[in-house]
């Protein structure tokens, strides 16, 4: 008598693909499991938008290092033990109440990893790339941001040459709240320019 085992799989098809091809590079000889696993806990944990929102929390608080950030971003984030490949010739942008940045890479994909992590599939995709430059406050509403006519909208062209760290507007009545409480309000996104730091 046969048993079946069909209690389904916990990992997704692409999932499978991606342990067999890992399975058969290591066993080739081609991949150091070490490095693989040094590397996949770089992107997890070392890497991300956590520690942009750190930069831009410690902005928000410290207006020796807003200036900083502001004359040399790439030093000022450095500051904070976030450099390396992808987060090199950093600009830091500052949104206003007149003034809402955004950032785009109309050619490829360029991103500030070491502060935002991997990109977003829809900053890589061909429509958000064109569009953003075309009709920047349409593409804000698909993100549900929704700014005065009056606001004026800046789009900055990531290049390999350089790459942009939108600091948010500090959201209101946050007024003594820590680095790390003002943190947890600064999104992927509002660093990207498609939306708005959290409300408290």
């Amino acid at each position: 008598m046969g048993h079946d085992h069909d209690h389904g799989s916990e990992l997704s098809e692409t999932q499978v693909r991606v342990r067999a091809l890992e399975s058969a590079l290591i066993e080739k000889g081609l991949v150091d499991p070490a490095a693989l696993d040094a590397l996949i806990e770089t992107y997890e944990t070392k890497v991300g938008p956590h520690n942009g929102a750190r930069v831009v929390a410690k902005a928000w608080t410290d207006p020796e290092y807003a200036a900083r950030l502001r004359e040399d971003a790439t030093a000022a984030i450095a500051e904070l033990g976030y450099m390396g490949r992808q987060g090199e010739h950093m600009v830091a942008l500052e949104n206003t109440p007149d003034t809402h940045n955004m950032v785009v890479c109309t050619l490829c994909s360029c991103y500030p990893w070491p502060i935002l992590g991997l990109p977003p599939v829809w900053y890589k995709s061909a429509p958000y790339r064109s569009r953003a430059v075309s009709d920047p406050r349409a593409v804000l509403s698909d993100f549900g941001v929704v700014l005065h006519a009056e606001t004026e909208i800046r789009v900055w062209d990531s290049t390999a040459e350089v790459r942009y760290l939108v600091v948010p507007m500090r959201p209101g009545a946050t007024e003594g709240w820590s680095e790390e409480q003002l943190a947890t309000l600064v999104t992927r996104d509002s660093m990207i320019g498609t939306g708005l730091a959290a409300p408290p």
